[in-house]
Parts: C-alpha cells; sequence; structure tokens
C-alpha cells in the first residue's frame, strides 16, 4: 500500500503527538489534557470545535461544498487503570494509568485525518470528527448520545476504527454483522446463617450454596443457549469470610460477572437464566439471595449499506490485504450506542504481530506507530469516496 504525500510529511508530527499521549494517560471523564490538545490542533486547521458533550468530548465539524449527506468518525480517547510494566522512552508518567488498548493511536489517526481533509478539502459534505471520552467501562458513548452528539450533529452514517493485534499494520478486516458482543454485568447475594465451621449443622452455609452455583454456571451456555448462538457467561469475583478466621462460616457470599452475547434473545436468556440458577441454588440450600443484571453495553452489529462504503475504501488503501471474513470479538465496546443512532460500521486495523506482551489491555501493550499512517488514510479515503465531490447529492 501506498500511504499519500500529505499524509506521509505529517507522519514525524503524529508519531510525536501519539507517544506525548501515551506518556501522559487520562481515564474515562478525566481526558482533559488529551481534548485540550486535540480541539487546540483542529482549531488549528479551520475546523469548527464543539466541546461538553460526555463531559470532555470534542467534535470537530468540517463542511466542504454543498454535499448534503453528513458521516461521523469516532475516536476513543480514554486509557486503563493499571501499570505499565514495559520501559520505553515514552513510558506513562502516571502511575497506574496506561494507553493499553490502543486509543492514543487512535485518537492520533483520527486528528490526522482532520487535519488532512482540513488541506486537501477533497469531498463535498459534512464530516464530523467525534473524539469520544470513557470507552473504557464508563459510558462514554452513552453520555454523549444523551447529550445530544446525534441532535447537534445528524450523521447519515458513523464509523469506528479499534486496532487489532495480529492482523499486520497495512491490513484491515471490513465485516458486515455482529463485530463486539454486549458487554453487561451481574451480582448476586448469597444470604445464609453465619456459624462456627465446626458445626455447619447450627447454620446455612453459603459458601457451599456458591460452590454449587458456580459449578452450574456454565450448563447455560452448554445447555440452554442455542449451539449455534455464541455466548459467555463468566463468574470473575467471588467475596466471602475472612482469611484470619478460618474456623467461621460467613453469612454472606457475594459473587459477580460478565455476560457476553450477540444477539437480543441470547442476551435476555442470560439474564434470565443466571438469576434462575441462582434463585435455584438458594432454595436448595434453604437461603436467600439478591441477584442484579446491569445491561452495559449493546451489541456491535455493522450495518450492511455502511459495511460496502467502508470496504470499498479499505480496498482502495490496503488492495488485496483487506479482510472479508474476520472472527467476531467477545470484547465489548460502547461505540455500539452510536451504530443504534445512525447507520454504523466498525473496522479492524493491524497492530502486528500479537506477541511479546502485544495483546489488549496487558502491562507492556504499546500501539504500533506504523498503523498511524494506514489508518490517516482510510479515514481520508472513506470520507472523500462517500462523499465524492462529483456525486450528486
Amino acid at each position: 500500500m501506498r500511504v499519500p504525500d500529505g499524509i506521509s510529511n505529517d507522519l514525524p508530527f503524529l508519531t510525536e503527538f501519539r507517544r506525548d499521549l501515551h506518556a501522559h494517560p487520562e481515564l474515562g471523564f478525566e481526558e482533559v489534557r488529551t481534548s485540550d490538545l486535540v480541539a487546540k490542533l483542529l482549531e488549528e486547521v479551520g475546523i469548527k470545535v464543539h466541546r461538553g458533550l460526555g463531559k470532555t468530548g470534542v467534535v470537530g465539524t468540517l463542511q466542504i461544498g454543498n454535499g448534503t449527506r453528513s458521516i461521523g468518525l469516532r475516536a476513543d480517547m480514554d486509557a486503563l487503570a493499571m501499570p505499565e510494566l514495559a520501559d520505553r522512552p515514552y513510558k506513562s508518567k502516571e502511575a497506574g494509568k496506561m494507553h493499553a488498548c490502543g486509543h492514543d493511536g487512535h485518537t492520533t489517526m483520527l486528528l490526522g485525518a482532520a487535519r488532512h481533509l482540513a488541506k486537501t478539502r477533497n469531498f463535498s459534505g459534512t464530516v464530523h470528527f467525534i473524539f469520544q471520552p470513557a470507552e473504557e467501562g464508563r459510558g462514554g458513548a452513552r453520555r454523549m448520545v444523551e447529550d445530544g452528539l446525534f441532535q447537534l450533529f445528524p450523521c447519515d452514517a458513523v464509523y469506528g476504527l479499534h486496532n487489532m493485534p495480529g492482523l499486520d499494520p497495512d491490513e484491515m478486516a471490513v465485516v458486515a454483522g455482529p463485530q463486539l458482543a454486549s458487554s453487561d454485568s451481574w451480582r448476586l447475594t448469597f444470604r445464609g446463617v453465619g456459624t462456627h465451621g465446626a458445626k455447619p449443622h447450627l447454620g446455612r452455609d453459603p459458601v457451599t450454596a456458591a460452590g454449587t452455583f458456580l459449578a452450574s454456571l456454565q450448563s447455560i451456555v452448554g445447555r440452554v443457549v442455542d449451539p449455534l448462538q455464541p455466548a459467555v457467561v463468566s463468574a470473575c469475583s467471588v467475596r466471602a469470610g475472612d482469611p484470619k478466621a478460618l474456623n467461621v462460616i460467613p453469612d454472606t457470599v457475594e459473587i459477580g460477572g460478565t455476560a457476553r452475547a450477540y444477539t437480543p434473545h441470547v442476551r435476555d436468556q442470560l439474564e434470565e437464566e443466571i438469576g434462575r440458577l441462582a434463585r435455584g441454588t438458594a432454595e436448595m440450600y434453604g437461603i436467600k439471595v439478591d441477584y442484579e443484571f446491569e445491561r452495559r453495553i449493546p451489541p456491535v452489529v455493522n450495518d450492511t449499506d455502511a459495511s460496502e462504503r467502508a470496504l470499498s475504501a479499505a480496498r482502495t488503501v490496503f488492495g488485496e490485504k483487506t479482510r472479508t471474513q474476520f472472527p467476531p470479538s467477545t470484547a465489548g465496546d460502547d461505540f455500539a450506542f452510536f451504530g443504534l443512532e445512525a447507520p454504523g460500521c466498525y473496522v479492524w486495523l493491524g497492530n502486528g504481530p500479537a506477541v511479546d506482551g502485544a495483546l489488549h489491555h496487558n502491562t507492556a501493550y504499546d500501539f504500533n506507530d506504523d498503523a498511524i499512517g494506514p489508518g490517516v488514510a482510510f479515514w481520508t479515503t472513506l470520507v472523500e469516496q462517500e462523499l465524492s465531490a462529483s456525486a450528486d447529492r
């Protein structure tokens, strides 16, 4: 693939900018420095900037010509609450905070596209550059939508991009249909009667009940959900008793976890069946249970028409290294809330080999700067093709 000269010439600046963001990570809704830098650089190239949606969100709008079509391009800005253990010149300067998912690269690529399009102006219509806060489980996309994102900036289509370890930096995957699973949380508390560990018959043991529940949990996916429908149910937290009091059966056990699905029906099944299993276990052991299922993020499902347009742009940039088959991920992304408001497409850009700590949410992860040029080229090509100045809009 070949990156246009105008983009190539900007790569030293963009690389330095990306590494600066990496060294100064900010958590969700705390992206003050990041959003200040983004807004400043957008305004410097003549792009109209709106701030405050989702608290720290930034939207840059560039309207060229008389085209009536409007599209949105989204990049997430937040980091994760985890330490960076790998040693590199631009290692995080913020203890316990790290760009371990590549959002520093996503922000940089979208900024690079905005800078290039503001100079070339080779399209007719409106593009909204959406810099979203708090993707990592804190609800930034939903907050932007609730604050009026699509009322203020209507979009005929909206697009998202995420880096993917395991694909080459000059490789992209564009696939219609489900891309990421729903991401929901569940919590329950078994309430028994605590007693002396040597006299369990005098109480109601919630620990044994929890063991039965945990051992049975995977029967939901294996025996209730259609085997042809992907689903995940995981228990990720168990709290009971005190390790300093190993002769005390506690009164309560708290268990929490995650549930993932690609369809509304399976999502409903998981909520119902986890609760049914919890209540049945409690009944069997003569104890009580409190159960809560929190619907956090819907699945990301790519619209067919938007995917075709993204695929056309990807083929223009990546040629034969464009993948049209790629497995969906059981991870979640709140880009899903944007896809509920406008036809959406979420694409995968390679980040290089998935080895030596290169996986997302790893303490040694780093965004691959070789992907900046291809990512900027994709965004600009998508805008120029979908908002073609020669098309009859």
